[in-house]
């Protein structure tokens, strides 16, 4: 007798054919959508660094005034 050979063929999960999709037809538009992510970022930690420095100067003149009155 002669055991049985069983071939298991992986079948595709939803998450991967969704993105073998988005990878054909994101595939021009992902790079500039990388950089364009990336730049939003960086853009968000200026305003972000911005808005503490803006902050701590208000602060010490809040300081400043309450300490002369």
């Amino acid at each position: 007798m002669q055991a049985a050979h069983i071939r298991a063929t992986a079948i595709p999960s939803v998450t991967g054919a969704l993105r073998a999709v988005e990878s054909l037809l994101l595939a021009r538009g992902q790079r500039t959508a990388r950089r364009n992510a990336w730049t939003s970022v960086l853009e968000d930690r200026r305003r972000a660094r911005d808005r503490a420095e803006a902050l701590h100067v208000l602060e010490a003149v809040a300081g400043r005034a309450s300490r002369a009155t």
